[in-house]
């Protein structure tokens, strides 16, 4: 015994799997044994003798006895007690906490939870509130989730412009859509048409907090809620432009789970910030406990940081921005090679050149308040050569590798950066007297007749910048909650798209996003599932059209004009869910049970047959138990009808939406 002691303390020691602090480690021996781990099952099938103690041959397969080689190891005489198989040491880890693989030390941090490596079935609405959700493993079901997620048929096509509602004939690539249906159906139907072309994804989802504003299934468990929002950011991720970005606005009850899955998506090196937005002020009565709950939190991700490129907000440069742009180089001069050198902290190549002559004017700032003009018309003027000189405060060490190379005097640097927007470029910055020149030129633009400089904005926003007006009725419709400001969306539209962007809400709500992208000349795609979109988003856009003036309106000289398209997601399953829903008496529920088990496609574990033998049974319940009954047997895969299936005369879909659907999917 002691001898195959020693011979595997001599074989495993070596391996990193079985050491903690320098020491082999009883614990993660019988750890690894008891998952059957291929390190340990390798090193033992090798040798002979542990080949004959701890294999028994069935039929030329050698299965391991893991139990006797558990109490093998377990023997007091082989190595000391090990109380812990975790290292000395507390922090977060990324496995098992039994190696050095702490976050501080790591980047590839990831978010686990149950049900991640699944796909939720059915759509997350109120009727099933108080099912239990249903998961499709990704391994052991992929044809359960290749028909869930199969582009689906859109039916019920309308277009509304300013002369009302119209039949749709055609559909073109810049027509505004909204969409009927479950999101994660719709967007996975969208994927292959629009990959690669959203410049800008904005999402309010559902909180999971219980409060159920717009009638979502707002009460998941963590797990839930997360495969939930992972099976759509999944898909969100592939439509985005190389440049493009999503910002996803939720509360403090998801927040940190959302964060760390989001870093998973789209890569920790592609989150941009976490902006905090002030929804509203303390004042007030009626808000119990001392820390009021005021603030919501938007997440930002690009597709790619390297062309991510926010469009910057440009306001007319101020009297007291001019004070400090003062300077006008009027010669740069001749200039020398003063040396050429790579640098240590950068690894970059740098050529540093000294200006033998050079003349500085200083713009006259006397009484600027009643030169205003005349000044302003030097700025234009001089608008490339206008400069301020800034001291450094806290010289990096590239800097201080650069400036110890200067005297006094004019000097430029050219090099090429490794990292930033103008990385790979070649780059010129100059210096005089050892500090810094900056140009106006880099932080503002020449708009004809008006300067305008860059304006950078904080991730703090408070109510007090996005002011609400009359909030519950705008875009001319009322809707007490839930519903986001005209004003914050609009600053999300102006700082990650331009004019002609697609835009994408796949949480439509009240249709807030759509709107504002409407009047800001953007377009858009919504997608909602719940039956108030004709009351709420459809309503609004109409009003939009005909020139409503509400939210930022005025802003844009807003009058109306445009059009949408509106579809739905053909039904199948999900017509007679509605009808279970609608029905109101127990003689009804039979009748569309008799319809459900000659046409509808029902949950594999379902027994029909056994069922009609206690159909009595079923009777003697309460309608809604029965509604809740009846709801739970149809199979939530074939809520709607797949592209692929648009010729089966069983689902019944019309020639003319024959036609769109294969124009909408024409070239896919």
């Amino acid at each position: 015994m002691q001898n195959l002691q020693n011979e595997l303390i001599n074989i495993l020691q070596h391996e990193d799997a079985f050491v903690v602090d320098g020491q082999l480690n009883k614990n993660k021996i019988i750890e690894k044994a008891l998952q059957v781990d291929p390190q340990l099952i390798k090193h033992l099938i090798k040798h002979d003798t542990f080949k004959t103690h701890f294999f028994t041959d069935v039929e030329g397969v050698l299965v391991f006895d893991k139990i006797k080689f558990q109490r093998f190891v377990n023997n007091k005489s082989f190595l000391p007690d090990s109380y812990t198989a975790f290292k000395n040491k507390i922090g977060l880890t990324i496995n098992d906490g039994t190696t050095d693989n702490y976050i501080t030390t790591k980047n590839d941090v990831v978010l686990a939870w149950p049900h991640k490596d699944c796909v939720l079935e059915g759509g997350q609405t109120k009727e099933d509130q108080k099912r239990n959700e249903i998961f499709w493993n990704e391994t052991l079901a992929p044809d359960e989730i290749d028909r869930l997620l199969d582009p689906k048929v859109f039916t019920n096509w309308k277009k509304y412009d300013q002369q009302g509602e119209h039949e749709v004939t055609e559909i073109s690539e810049n027509d505004n859509l909204i969409i009927k249906g479950n999101n994660l159906l719709a967007l996975a139907s969208l994927k292959k048409r629009f990959k690669n072309r959203v410049k800008l994804i904005y999402i309010d989802p559902p909180y999971n907090t219980g409060g159920d504003s717009f009638m979502y299934n707002d009460t998941f468990n963590h797990s839930t809620w997360l495969t939930f929002m992972k099976n759509r950011l999944e898909i969100a991720e592939k439509l985005l432009t190389s440049d493009g970005s999503i910002f996803i606005h939720t509360d403090e009850e998801e927040i940190s789970y959302l964060k760390v899955l989001c870093d998973e998506i789209f890569g920790r090196e592609n989150f941009v910030s976490q902006i905090s937005y002030e929804r509203s002020s303390v004042a007030g009565l009626g808000q119990g406990g001392y820390f009021v709950n005021t603030g919501e939190f938007i997440l930002v991700y690009s597709k790619q940081q390297s062309s991510f490129n926010p469009v910057e907000s440009f306001q007319p440069l101020e009297l007291k921005t001019m004070k400090r742009y003062n300077k006008i180089f009027k010669n740069t001069g001749n200039k020398t090679l003063v040396k050429e050198f790579e640098s240590k902290s950068n690894k970059l190549p740098v050529k540093i050149f000294k200006h033998e002559a050079y003349e500085i004017e200083t713009i006259s700032m006397s009484k600027p308040q009643e030169r205003f003009l005349e000044i302003k018309s030097e700025f234009i003027e001089n608008f490339d050569l206008i400069f301020r000189p800034f001291l450094i405060q806290k010289e990096n060490a590239f800097q201080h590798e650069v400036i110890s190379n200067m005297g006094g005097g004019l000097y430029s640097m050219e090099y090429i950066p490794s990292r930033g927007k103008n990385k790979g470029e070649p780059t010129t910055l100059y210096y005089m007297d050892k500090g810094l020149v900056a140009w106006l030129k880099d932080s503002a633009k020449k708009d004809g007749t008006e300067i305008l400089k860059s304006t950078k904005l904080s991730n703090v926003w408070s109510h007090a910048e996005i002011p609400k007006a009359d909030l519950h009725n705008e875009g001319a419709i009322s809707f007490p909650r839930g519903k986001k400001p005209e004003r914050l969306i609009e600053r999300i539209l102006k700082i990650a798209s331009n004019p002609g962007d697609i835009i994408m809400d796949f949480f439509v709500g009240s249709g807030t996003t759509s709107a504002v992208a409407h009047k800001m000349g953007r377009q858009y795609i919504g997608i909602e599932q719940l039956d108030y979109i004709e009351a709420l988003p459809i309503e609004r856009l109409k009003n939009v059209i005909s020139g409503e003036q509400s939210g930022v309106s005025k802003d844009y000289n807003w009058n109306g004009g445009g059009s949408f398209i509106y579809c739905e997601l053909a039904k199948y399953n999900q017509t007679f869910a509605d009808k279970i829903l609608e029905a109101d008496s127990k003689e009804k529920l039979i009748a569309v049970w008799q319809e459900m088990k000659e046409r509808a496609f029902l949950s594999y574990q379902f027994d029909r047959q056994s069922f009609d033998e206690r159909i009595e049974a079923f009777k003697t319940l309460s309608l809604d138990d029965q509604k809740k009954f009846l709801l739970e047997v149809l199979d939530k895969n074939q809520l709607h009808v797949n592209y692929s299936e648009i010729a089966d005369e069983t689902f019944g879909i019309s020639k003319e939406d024959k036609r769109l659907n294969d124009m909408f999917y024409a070239n896919i």
